[in-house]
C-alpha cells in the first residue's frame, strides 16, 4: 500500500509558476464548473426524464423508464455534485483561506456534505447508468475515491495537519472535476467520431462508453503533479517496499 511523505516546500526558482498564474488557473477552473453546474440544473430542472428521453437530451433516455428510487437518486446526485463543483474552488482560494478562516470552513462543511452525499447517490445509480459494466467500474470508483479523499482530508485537518489537508483536498476537487471533464471529452471523442462518419447516437455512445474512467484518472495525475509542485504531502511507496523492489533481480 501507500502512504504519505511530506515535501519540504522548495526555493522558487523562475520555472515554478506565480500566485498569479495560479488564481488564473483558478478562475478558469472556476468559470468551467459554475458553467457545467448552471447547465446541469437547468437541464435537469426545467424539463422531465421523459421529455429529455423524447428530445434526446441529458441522461434521459437511461432513467426515464427507471424505478423511482434511481430516478430521486439521480437528481439527488445532480444536486449535490452541482454544489460541490461550484465550492471547491472557493475552499482552494488561498486569499479566503487566510483572510475569512470561518467562512472558508463552514464552506467546507458544506463541501465534504455534498461530496458525501454525491458519492452514495452516484453508488445508488450504477446499476441503471447508461455506461454499462464500464461504468459501473469506472463511476463507482470515482464515487469510492471521491469519498475515501474528502474523509482523508476531513481526517488531516482536524489532526492539525494542514499540509496533508490542503493536499487530500486537492486531489478530492480534482475527483469533483469530473462532471467538467467528462463533458470535455464527450465532446472531442464525439466530435471524432463524428468527423469518421460516424451517426450522432453512435457516437454519443461510443464516447459515453469511454469517459467513465477517462473523466478523472488524469485530473488525479494532474492533481498529485500539483501537489508535488507545491511541497505537499505527495504519495510514496514505504521504505520496506523500496527496499523489496530494489532488491528484486
Amino acid at each position: 500500500m501507500t502512504t504519505t511523505t511530506p515535501h519540504r516546500p522548495e526555493p522558487r526558482t523562475p520555472g515554478r509558476s506565480r500566485p498569479g498564474g495560479r488564481g488564473a488557473g483558478l478562475v478558469v477552473v472556476g468559470v468551467l464548473a459554475l458553467t457545467i453546474a448552471a447547465m446541469s440544473l437547468v437541464t435537469y430542472g426545467t424539463a422531465g426524464l421523459d421529455e429529455l428521453a423524447e428530445r434526446g437530451g441529458g441522461l434521459g433516455g437511461a432513467y426515464a423508464q427507471a424505478a423511482p428510487f434511481f430516478q430521486v437518486a439521480l437528481y439527488v446526485h445532480i444536486v449535490s455534485a452541482s454544489l460541490a463543483l461550484v465550492l471547491g474552488p472557493l475552499q482552494l482560494l488561498g486569499r479566503l483561506r487566510r483572510r475569512r478562516p470561518g467562512l472558508h470552513r463552514a464552506t467546507g462543511r458544506v463541501y465534504l456534505v455534498a461530496v458525501g452525499v454525491g458519492s452514495l447517490s452516484g453508488l445508488a445509480v450504477l446499476p441503471v447508468n447508461s455506461a454499462g459494466l464500464v461504468g459501473v467500474f469506472g463511476f463507482g470508483t470515482l464515487a469510492v475515491l471521491w469519498a475515501l479523499t474528502a474523509a482523508r482530508g476531513l481526517r488531516a485537518v482536524r489532526s492539525g495537519d494542514v499540509a496533508g489537508h490542503q493536499a487530500w483536498m486537492l486531489r478530492n476537487y480534482a475527483l469533483t472535476f469530473a462532471a467538467v471533464t467528462l463533458r470535455l471529452w464527450l465532446g472531442v471523442l464525439m466530435g471524432a467520431r463524428l468527423a469518421l462518419g460516424a451517426d450522432p447516437g453512435a457516437a454519443f455512445a461510443d464516447a459515453y462508453a469511454a469517459v467513465p474512467f477517462l473523466c478523472w484518472l488524469p485530473n488525479l495525475v494532474v492533481a498529485e503533479w500539483l501537489v508535488r509542485r507545491r511541497g505537499l504531502p505527495s504519495y510514496a511507496l514505504p521504505p520496506a517496499r523500496v527496499a523489496a523492489h530494489a532488491a528484486t533481480p
